[in-house]
């Protein structure tokens, strides 16, 4: 990890070199995932088993590209018993969290003869990418299908990636059964994004796309956005911990690593007030290098992505940490919660040493599909408002609309638009 201490400019070299990681900056796969979809878009079906048999090694057909009810069955068999009742509390967290979210229609009526108001309608059909292979990840099935759930999306569909025998990952299964999917299609990759976008024979055309997947994954998610909506182009995964000289050594350094693992191109980086914990955490981090399993990732992800930051005090500390909105934002301080106050840009914030970052990506509650980037400065997590829509509702009587008619008549004219004013005036002509 490169230890700098901050001055006028430095963070902007920082920002400019996290930046790199973007998807949008990947532009050489871009036709390769352009020729996916346009293949998807015009061969359908045929499309997507060329595509599977080519990847993932599996032969798939109509028969078969959907996942069964035996399949799901067999898959609970291969579940440990234990790993399958930890599942079941994290969702139940996720969906006690998210139901706080929900929203209710609201109309306002006045007595002078109007009625506004606004309707919320769940969306109708969602797509939910899950990435296959190496790649397991439970905790992120749970986190994209349970908000939809909690919205009502009445048809929630996913696609994963199957293995060359032609069978989805046994805990990914499990994990949607028991959030409430509704179908399971075994397709990965740009085609499955296009299958979801376009539709096919076999997989329905969705209206929103959401899940984490690979770079190819990621940009097909961004070339089909307005066919469908989707949740974000995520990036890399990226911690950043804002820690004095109260905080513990020991799990700050732990806290750093559990992000760097992920890939070599993650970030974890600490901003610090003490230059005497920053010597302490770098030594710490060495001894932690020595043991876990995933070592040669993590030291690659430091050495590219790694900082430790020294600022003067903890308001330059915050400042550090809103110009970078980070994905994962933890504060150990002396006082958390009144630093807590001056954030304005991250994805999830966690408070105190017992609030690691893995309790967020399994089990508290709160989503983890979380903005990375910097996108945290206008993005949110993912949410139960990823999976509605809102129409406004505007009623008027004669009687309301008489009064003002002139002046939006006035107001038309001014824009030119006259059968816009006349669509008003036609309406009190003798």
């Amino acid at each position: 990890m490169r230890t700098v201490e901050i001055k006028e400019g430095a963070i902007d070299g920082i920002l400019e070199d996290l930046l790199k990681r973007s998807p949008n900056n990947y532009t050489e796969y871009e036709s390769t995932v352009k020729e996916i979809l346009s293949d998807v878009r015009e061969n359908r079906d045929q499309a997507v088993f060329s595509y599977t048999k080519k990847f993932d090694k599996a032969e798939l057909t109509a028969d078969n590209i959907e996942v069964t009810e035996q399949e799901i069955e067999e898959a609970y068999k291969e579940v440990d018993a234990g790993l399958l009742e930890i599942i079941r509390k994290s969702l139940r967290n996720i969906r006690d969290f998210h139901e706080k979210q929900r929203q209710n229609s609201w109309f306002d009526a006045q007595p002078d003869g109007t009625l506004l108001g606004q309707k919320v309608t769940p969306l109708n059909k969602v797509g939910v990418y899950v990435p296959g292979g190496k790649a397991v990840y439970p905790s992120s099935v749970l986190m994209n299908i349970v908000p939809a759930k909690v919205a009502k999306v009445p048809n929630i569909y996913m696609c994963t990636p199957p293995n060359a025998e032609g069978k989805v990952t046994a805990t990914t299964l499990v994990a949607a059964k028991e959030a409430g999917v509704d179908r399971v299609f075994k397709c990965g990759g740009a085609q499955a994004i296009g299958a979801m976008a376009y539709g096919t024979e076999s997989i329905p055309k969705v209206d929103k796309i959401v899940g984490p997947g690979n770079i190819f994954v990621a940009l097909a998610k961004k070339a089909v956005y307005g066919h469908v909506s989707i949740d974000s182009i995520a990036g890399p995964s990226e911690i950043l911990v804002i820690a004095d000289e109260t905080a513990n050594a020991h799990y700050v350094a732990a806290d750093l690593l559990s992000q760097a693992e992920h890939d070599e191109l993650a970030s974890a980086i600490l901003v610090t007030t003490s230059k005497e914990l920053a010597a302490k955490v770098e030594e710490e981090i060495e001894g932690y290098l020595k043991v876990l399993s995933r070592a040669e990732i993590i030291r690659k992800s430091l050495d590219n992505y790694g900082y430790i930051l020294v600022t003067q005090d903890i308001n330059e500390a915050v400042e550090v940490a809103n110009a970078i909105a980070s994905e994962h934002l933890e504060i150990v301080t002396k006082d958390p919660f009144y630093v807590m106050t001056k954030i304005q840009n991250a994805g999830a914030i966690f408070l105190g040493e017992y609030s690691s970052e893995p309790l967020g990506d399994y089990f508290a509650g709160p989503n983890h599909v979380l903005p990375t980037n910097g996108t945290a400065k206008f993005f949110s997590p993912l949410s139960v408002d990823d999976f509605i829509k809102k129409s406004s509702v505007i009623y008027y009587s004669r009687e309301a609309l008489e009064p003002v008619s002139e002046d939006i008549i006035k107001f038309a004219t001014s824009e030119q638009l006259t059968a816009h004013a006349n669509s008003i005036r036609v309406r009190f002509e003798s």
